[in-house]
């Protein structure tokens, strides 16, 4: 990729800075989707353990909860494509936003949308994850949507919608459809179309119109969410892996600052993670990871391009903690790699199963991918949930300690990345909102 053709330009209002309960995890895995709390989190719970309440959702998805103040946000599917068996009829797919109260669990409203054909079949990967893939964004006074050929969508905080903005209708060439979640920056609504219009898309987000938009063909199969990196001079990138390299596109205009070359192949799914102006990114299907300092300009493989790493995972992505890369790959394996070197530190499988694709966590319909979910850390433990066999707890160190495996009484899959909130976990299956909290029964 040598070529992204961006338009539009820079429209930044001058806004307030709204001020947020601490805790708040208002977008894919938490604060600028760095998927770590300070806030410590239960090791043990069970069905009727340590679980505050259970919600039943109107459908399944596997985009993560969101929380603001006292609200989580999740997005659901229904009326086609629910039951592998019995697909239904396209025509009646819709979406829901579901507003529920994080106290009691209790769902306070249930925005829907209908579908906007042209949408992808239920077929392939498609039942793997479905159609409400993307999880929300907010600013803490609205929620942002994506789904995908049916648009982005804003709402307020009590349900009433705002606007609706078209990203494209096409569909990538394996008809896999959308799994990038929006990020919400200064007055922009940033998403990665890449399903829809091979395009990432900065939206105005009191209006959503459309301020830029880069386009290029390399965006196929691409389903990171980008990741921000704010640089010490105060400009802003947004970082993303594609097919053979790693982006930073500017956050103003969506041009192409710097590119890195990589081992990426694809599809790309996992999303990249920052500290200050260090990138580290994975690309999924063996191809590595690499360590980059944003800020640079053109070609920036020789110049920027910190380390290497055999370190690898299809859909999750990895977590950084106290100068440590964690990420537990589809298959079940934790690893452990330095974030000075690259260097991997230690493999530990999850579980008692031998090591191989069919290991501990498998048993989802995904080729014996048994995790989709991204680890995240919450004090000094790292939480990894499976698609079948529930949440393995792991110390936040090199050793990867297994302290604990906690399933839940849900045959559904577990597919959604956790939430911290003020101590709380928030997993997300195809049936049910589970709010796991210290010396809670089932509500």
């Amino acid at each position: 990729m040598r070529s992204v053709a961006a338009t539009g330009g820079c429209l930044f209002a001058v806004l307030t800075a709204t001020t947020l309960p601490a805790g708040d995890w208002m977008q894919f895995r938490g604060p600028n989707g760095s998927a770590r709390s300070s806030d410590a989190a239960p090791v043990h719970w069970s069905a009727d353990e340590n679980v505050q309440w259970k919600t039943p959702l109107p459908g399944p998805g596997s985009s993560s909860p969101i929380v603001v103040g006292e609200r989580v946000f999740v997005t659901c599917y229904s009326g086609y494509g629910v039951d592998p068996r019995d697909a239904g009829q396209l025509e009646d797919l819709q979406r829901h936003l579901v507003c529920i109260d994080g106290n009691t669990g209790r769902i306070l409203w249930d925005q829907t949308v209908a579908v906007e054909p042209p949408e992808d079949p239920y077929r392939g990967y498609i039942n793997e994850h479905g159609y409400a893939s993307s999880t929300p964004a907010s600013d803490g006074e609205r929620v942002y949507v994506f789904y995908g050929k049916s648009g982005v969508l804003a709402y307020d905080l009590d349900g009433q919608r705002l606007w609706k903005a078209g990203v494209g209708k096409e569909s990538g060439r394996m008809r896999w459809g959308s799994a990038a979640s929006p990020v919400v920056y200064k007055n922009l609504v940033v998403v990665n179309a890449s399903d829809e219009s091979q395009s990432v898309r900065g939206l105005d987000k009191l209006t959503g119109r459309e301020v830029w938009k880069a386009e290029a063909s390399t965006l196929e199969q691409v389903y990171g969410t980008p990741a921000l990196v704010e640089l010490p001079d105060g400009r802003a990138e947004f970082a993303l892996a594609v097919p053979g390299e790693l982006w930073g596109l500017d956050a103003a205009t969506g041009k192409l600052n710097w590119y890195a070359e990589a081992r990426f192949n694809s599809p790309v799914n996992p999303s990249a993670v920052v500290q200050g102006d260090v990138v580290y990114a994975l690309g999924g299907r063996g191809a590595g990871m690499i360590s980059v300092r944003a800020g640079g300009k053109g070609d920036v493989t020789d110049s920027n391009v910190l380390w290497t790493s055999q370190a690898t995972s299809y859909v999750p992505s990895p977590v950084l903690h106290e100068g440590r890369l964690y990420l537990v790959d589809d298959n079940g394996v934790a690893v452990c790699v330095d974030a000075k070197s690259g260097d991997v530190e230690n493999r530990r499988r999850l579980g008692s199963a031998p090591a191989g694709p069919g290991g501990p966590g498998g048993g989802g319909r995904g080729g014996g991918r048994g995790y989709y979910s991204s680890v995240v850390v919450a004090g000094d433990k790292l939480y990894a949930v499976s698609r079948k066999n529930g949440t393995f707890v792991l110390t936040a160190t090199p050793e990867l300690e297994q302290l604990a495996q906690n399933p839940l009484d849900d045959d559904s899959d577990f597919n959604a990345s956790p939430a911290v909130d003020d101590g709380r976990l928030l997993l997300r299956s195809n049936q049910f909102l589970y709010c796991i909290a210290e010396n809670s029964a089932t509500k």
